[in-house]
């Protein structure tokens, strides 16, 4: 299991398809799944809020306090079942993260729209730790000011891509919807939340 660098322009990739065994994931999907509070958050488009196309739950530290999309979000508990991944995460990656946004994309009418994790309390160059369990669904990233330069890679069960550098700083990312037919997936995004004067 291994981190390879993905050949992007201005971004730094790294993905492992299988970074967690499928027994590890299967496992993690199915408790997440069950013991995770699911909720639909408010999203604001284009002036107006409307219900995320996608279930999701903001999980971390007392502290690690979040706004997106005009919303502050508290987080919640983190449950005992991310602990060994958190922590596997951090000897790996040498990030010490603090929070975790989990979604749960139910089919494939669950998307997420383009945008990127630049919201300032995340630092100008994050580290974004990606984890996908259940179905395959593909990621695509596009450059802010060359569309030419743009990537889709899918993402399947297990796997770890990590967003590092000025990815979030040059590209836009997105998780289309698709007419396949599709099981459910969970995504973590795993961050680390600074204190305002950090």
């Amino acid at each position: 299991m291994v981190l390879a660098p993905v050949p992007l322009p201005d971004a730094q990739l790294r993905f492992d398809p299988h970074w967690l065994g499928p027994v590890e994931a299967d496992a993690l999907l199915d408790t997440l799944r069950a013991q995770v509070p699911w909720e639909v958050h408010r999203i604001r488009i284009f002036g107006r809020e409307v219900d995320s196309p996608r279930l999701s739950c903001w999980i971390g530290d007392p502290d690690a306090r979040y706004r997106y999309s005009g919303t502050l979000f508290d987080p919640h508990p983190w449950p005992a079942s991310l602990g060994p991944v958190r922590e596997r995460l951090e000897r790996t990656l040498g990030v010490a993260f603090n929070s975790v946004l989990a979604n749960l994309y139910r089919d494939g009418n669950d998307a997420m729209g383009w945008h990127s994790d630049a919201e300032p309390e995340l630092g100008r160059e994050p580290v974004i730790a990606s984890i996908s369990l259940g179905a395959t669904r593909r990621f695509a990233l596009k450059h802010r000011d060359d569309p030419a330069r743009k990537l889709a890679l899918d993402l399947p069960h297990g796997s770890l891509l990590v967003m590092s550098g000025g990815t979030q700083r040059h590209y836009r990312h997105a998780l289309p919807r698709t007419t396949r037919p599709i099981g459910p997936r969970i995504n973590l995004t795993f961050r680390r939340i600074l204190a305002p004067d950090g």
